[in-house]
């Protein structure tokens, strides 16, 4: 199939850095889900505090460094930890599965320190896997001292980290699982029916999974994945006194303004005289109606030759938002 309606460019590499202060005012993004696309923001590059939004960071950390049936020995430093808790005490066990319930849905520091000690060898190491992590998904706003979200001049990230953030962490099936329970019935000595502090999830509004945050510095904080049919978009805010409404209201905005659109149906479109590339799914993509006759697609080619693939990227107005490996035949 030739390919008339888009046009083709090969291109070899580009960065992007991102260096911005830390501010208190509050700050907000939607982003797309699938794609990671900022759709509406302000002040979402600003570095501050997350209170314990950190832990999205820390499930996901303690998920792929440990099993989630791997018994866990509470430190007494562990039921000691500041600030909320789920009551854990000095020498029992439970599992890493139960400690990321009470992480995720009571926000407990204490479940934090004790992840942190089992998968990571020590509070320091498991804490260094955190920004390895940061650094590698290109996270510059964000550096981490602590896994619970506990103030400390260092400890910052931005609204738009912190989306990326529960994006990356959602496509991990047991951290979905958890991170979308309302209730849970916990097996530790004060076993009780934990219910999920995001009360979104509770009240039907479109609302899948997320987290809450507080501390007196950071203000309210919260982090929300929400679907309408095949829509997927995830909000933050920080430092947001009225967050619970902001969520919802800028949820229903970005639904109404924007739709998923078939871009480029799947099949063989011929980039070159001598190079074909082999597109497996379809590109669909969450946009505005006037954005669509703005779109153009862009294929990256490498110069060795024995590289058998390219990257497709969907650019509108000079910025990728999207991209996908496709074969050359």
């Amino acid at each position: 199939m030739r390919l008339t309606k888009f046009i083709f460019a090969i291109v070899f590499s580009f960065t992007a850095f991102f260096s911005m202060e830390h501010v208190v005012k509050a700050s907000y993004v939607v982003i797309d889900a699938d794609t990671g696309r900022t759709l509406l923001g302000s002040n979402e590059h600003e570095r501050k505090p997350i209170a314990s939004l950190t832990k999205i960071w820390t499930a996901l950390v303690a998920i792929e460094n440990s099993e989630l049936d791997d018994e866990v020995v509470i430190s007494h430093e562990a039921a000691m930890s500041e600030g909320s808790s789920i009551y854990l005490e000095p020498g029992e066990v439970t599992t890493v599965e139960t400690l990321l319930y009470g992480l995720m849905l009571r926000s407990g520091n204490d479940a934090a320190y004790a992840l942190a000690e089992h998968a990571g060898g020590s509070v320091e190491g498991f804490v260094d896997l955190m920004n390895e992590k940061a650094l590698y998904y290109r996270l510059h706003q964000t550096y981490f001292t602590n896994p619970s979200g506990l103030h400390h001049d260092l400890h910052l990230s931005s609204a738009y980290d912190t989306a990326q953030m529960l994006r990356i962490a959602l496509e991990n099936e047991d951290f979905f699982k958890i991170a979308s329970t309302i209730n849970y019935k916990s097996n530790t000595r004060n076993g009780t029916v934990w219910q999920n502090k995001h009360r979104l999830l509770r009240e039907q509004v479109g609302a899948v999974a997320g987290k809450t945050g507080y501390t007196k510095v950071a203000g309210r904080t919260l982090a929300t994945y929400f679907e309408k049919g095949d829509e997927r978009i995830i909000v933050v805010t920080l430092n947001e006194p009225n967050d619970w409404q902001v969520h919802k209201y800028l949820a229903n905005q970005v639904f109404d303004e924007y739709d998923v659109k078939t871009i480029v149906r799947k099949g063989k479109y011929k980039a070159t005289s001598n190079i074909t590339v082999q597109l497996e799914e379809p590109i669909k993509l969450l946009i505005k109606k006037d954005e669509e006759k703005e779109l153009q697609n862009v294929l990256h080619l490498s110069r060795n030759k024995d590289i058998d693939f390219g990257i497709w990227h969907v650019f509108l107005n000079n910025e990728s938002i999207y991209s996908t490996r496709v074969s050359l035949k």
